[in-house]
């Protein structure tokens, strides 16, 4: 009979497969409103739809006492990530999911270089390749000269800076206060910051286009909620490689329901990326360092 302790990766591998299947969920619905509601508005419904799961988090927000340097750093985070979220939705309406998907790993690779050059992080030899291996993998993705890259791409390798870093500033909160301040402060400063842009851009939404953003509010709720289970179950090194499956389910979607063309050279691409954020991960549990996130630590 499996002991407990056994039993607990599995948890884990579970949970965040789970986790996966939340966040292409997150992706299909976007993908399937589209340029019917602009980028901004659509972003900004997301968070404003979503400020409901908020409740909880307002008493110890209150409690923190946030300081004038914390309230600073909130804010800045709260501008990143608001750029992030509007490329993110914009790259969702105009380049295929399994694209996007893959794309967003990069993340990761990019709080490595940044936690390196302005934490004071080491980034020996061996991560400095893995870091190189993953550009790599976003040239085959891309392939300049050999494809159009269009707007949606840069879109995209812009979201995953502007991830990268958010995280980094979430890193440097989370040590001060708890999880749920920093959760609950994002989404305050992410939909103040988007709430101008979608002005600019308004157009009145259908109900049902309302319902199908707040199910992505609810549907990313829910992945960061299992997301959590899962760290909670099993250590980075063993769930870091699940997300991988994102792709594998991001392709199945967009050549299911939304006709999209399945590019063996995105997978490929997809693979080398997440296989040198897995061995990052890996260093770093080694080292006994908890820098780099998990792919889906970055999403919207």
């Amino acid at each position: 009979m499996m002991n407990v302790q056994a039993a607990r990766p599995v948890a884990g591998v579970l949970w965040m497969v789970v986790t996966g299947v939340m966040f292409v969920a997150v992706t299909a619905i976007v993908k399937h409103v589209g340029d019917d509601v602009p980028a901004s508005q659509a972003a900004f419904l997301r968070y404003a739809l979503g400020l409901v799961f908020l409740i909880p988090m307002i008493r110890p927000i209150i409690s923190a006492h946030l300081t004038r340097r914390q309230m600073k750093m909130f804010g800045i985070r709260g501008v990143v990530h608001t750029i992030a979220v509007i490329l993110w939705f914009y790259a969702m309406a105009r380049i295929p999911i399994a694209e996007v998907t893959a794309m967003n790993y990069l993340s990761p690779v990019y709080v490595s270089i940044g936690a390196a050059l302005f934490l004071g992080e080491k980034l020996p030899p061996r991560r400095l390749i893995a870091v190189l291996i993953a550009l790599a993998g976003a040239a085959i993705i891309l392939r300049p000269g050999l494809r159009e890259v269009e707007t949606g791409h840069i879109a995209m390798l812009g979201t995953a800076v502007m991830f990268a870093v958010g995280y980094l500033l979430a890193k440097q909160l989370s040590g001060e206060v708890s999880a749920a301040v920093v959760v609950g402060m994002l989404s305050i400063t992410v939909t103040i910051g988007l709430a101008p842009f979608a002005y600019a851009v308004w157009v009145t939404p259908t109900l049902a286009q309302v319902g199908w953003l707040f199910l992505v509010a609810c549907f990313a709720t829910a992945g960061h909620y299992t997301m959590t289970l899962a760290f909670a179950a099993a250590p980075l090194t063993v769930t870091q490689p699940v997300t991988f499956l994102q792709l594998v389910w991001a392709v199945l979607l967009g050549a299911v329901v939304f006709g999209e063309a399945v590019d063996a050279w995105v997978v490929i691409g997809g693979l080398v990326i997440m296989a040198s954020v897995t061995f990052i991960t890996w260093r770093e549990a080694v080292a006994r360092r908890q820098v780099t996130p998990v792919v889906t630590e970055t999403k919207v």
